[in-house]
C-alpha cells in the first residue's frame, strides 16, 4: 500500500465510487470491509466524507480537525482501518460486527480520535485526528442491521467511541466558515440516531481472506 501514489488511489477510489454508481453487486470475497483497506467513511444523511487536512482547530484540543467534506475525489478523505490499539489485524480479515477498530488518515498519518474537549459548533464532544497513539483511537463497529455477522460495504454503521461512550456524528446545520468553508463539523454524541449512520464508498478493498483461502 505504501507505495502507491495519491494519484493512484484516486484513481482506484473513482472506478470504486463507478461501480456503486452503476448498482454492481460485490465479489464474495469483497463484501465485508476487511482490515488494511482504505476507505472512504459517507455520513449517511448528508453524503458528507469524513474528511482532515492540516487545519487545526482553534479551541479545544487544538489538534488537526476531522469535518465532513462533500467532494469524492478528495484524497483527504482516505482512511486506513487497523485493529484496536496494541492489537494486529491481519490484511484481508472481514471485521464483524462489534469488533474494536482505528482509522488512519492516509495523508496526514493521524488517528481518528475523541476526548473530553467540546466541539467548536456544536457544543458536543470534539472529534480530531491525533498524531499520538492512545485508547482514545479506539471505536466499536456498530453494524444497523443486527443480522449482519460482519460490517458490510455501504451498509450503515455506527461508530461507537469507547473510552467516552460516545457515536460519531456530524450534520448540515453545523458548517464551518474560513477556512474550510462549507465543511461539516464531524462530533461524537450519546444520542443515536439517523445522523450517526455511516458507511463507507470509495476505497481499495483487500479481499476477505476467509473465501480466498
Amino acid at each position: 500500500m505504501k507505495f502507491l501514489s495519491s494519484a493512484s488511489l484516486l484513481l482506484l477510489g473513482l472506478a470504486g465510487f463507478a461501480n456503486c454508481e452503476n448498482g454492481k453487486k460485490f465479489d464474495p470475497e469483497f463484501t465485508a470491509v476487511t482490515c488494511s483497506s482504505v476507505i472512504k467513511l459517507a455520513h449517511s444523511s448528508t453524503g458528507y466524507r469524513l474528511h482532515s487536512h492540516g487545519v487545526s482547530y482553534g479551541s479545544g484540543s487544538e489538534q488537526q480537525s476531522v469535518t465532513g467534506y462533500q467532494d469524492a475525489d478528495d484524497t483527504n478523505s482516505l482512511w486506513t482501518i487497523h485493529g484496536a490499539l496494541n492489537t494486529y489485524c491481519t490484511r484481508g480479515t472481514p471485521i464483524k460486527c462489534g469488533s474494536v477498530i482505528r482509522l488512519k488518515h492516509l495523508n496526514t498519518g493521524r488517528w481518528l480520535h475523541s476526548h473530553l474537549y467540546r466541539s467548536p459548533l456544536s457544543n458536543q464532544q470534539e472529534v480530531s485526528a491525533f498524531d499520538g497513539s492512545d485508547t482514545g483511537d479506539n471505536w466499536e463497529v456498530r453494524c444497523v442491521d443486527e443480522s449482519d455477522e460482519y460490517w458490510v460495504r455501504e451498509k450503515d454503521v455506527r461508530l461507537f467511541h469507547l473510552d467516552t461512550s460516545k457515536y460519531l456524528t456530524s450534520s448540515q446545520h453545523f458548517q464551518f466558515r474560513n477556512p474550510i468553508p462549507g465543511q461539516l463539523e464531524v462530533a461524537a454524541t450519546d444520542r443515536t440516531n439517523e445522523q450517526t449512520k455511516w458507511h463507507t464508498l470509495e476505497g481499495i478493498y483487500f479481499s476477505d481472506n476467509t473465501k480466498t483461502n
